[in-house]
């Protein structure tokens, strides 16, 4: 599988999520978020797992917005507040209420540490991906060509650092979220240990 291979849905909402993510992202989580897509689709393309690309695009692209200034939430986790901000995207894009809430889903269970595969597969992939981009877990499933690849297209910049220090703060001032587990478990050590790092 190269780059080119790769379903990148091409729709209104998509453009509009892009726009979205590309306003409120640094250029870091920006490409984070693109490359969370890539790696998703790459993998369900590897591995013959059918999804809707048109929500896991928009998930991808909004998955970490609760990060940002704009949308930070002092009440609920990250992930749930970018599940609000999704709801809400996708009201304004026109999408049936049943659609609304599975991008709300995705975007809450991607800091699970499992989403089964039956029961959702967006969830699954953009769980699996943004744990390839962020941490460097079972990157070694995507080919070290396409790796290479969507790296060259979308580069890491500064996400290790920012990243890391995004989640200690989340994790410092919700201690009960998902963030703060993660960051008691070590996320950031396994964050600079990272292998895309050195592709």
């Amino acid at each position: 599988m190269r780059y080119d291979d790769i379903v990148i849905p091409d729709t209104p909402v998509c453009r509009g999520a892009l726009e979205v993510a590309t306003r409120y992202h640094s250029p870091s989580l920006l490409n984070h978020s693109v490359r969370a897509y890539l790696w998703a689709a790459a993998y369900a393309g590897l591995h013959e797992i059918a999804f809707d690309p048109e929500l896991l695009y928009v998930s991808s692209m909004l998955h970490d917005i609760g990060l940002t200034a704009e949308f930070d939430s002092h009440t609920v986790p990250f992930e749930e507040a970018g599940g609000h901000v999704a709801w809400a995207f996708a009201a304004g894009a026109g999408w049936p209420v049943e659609r609304r809430v599975r991008a709300a889903e995705v975007i809450i269970r991607h800091m699970w540490d499992e989403v089964p595969l039956a029961e959702d597969p967006e969830g699954h992939l953009l769980e699996l991906s943004t744990g390839m981009d962020i941490s460097g877990r079972r990157t070694d499933e995507i080919p070290v060509e396409l790796r290479q690849e969507v790296l060259a297209r979308h580069p890491r910049l500064e996400i290790a650092k920012e990243f890391a220090a995004c989640v200690t703060e989340q994790g410092t001032r919700k201690p009960s979220s998902l963030a703060g587990r993660f960051v008691r478990a070590g996320i950031t050590d396994r964050i600079a240990r990272n292998p895309l790092d050195n592709d």
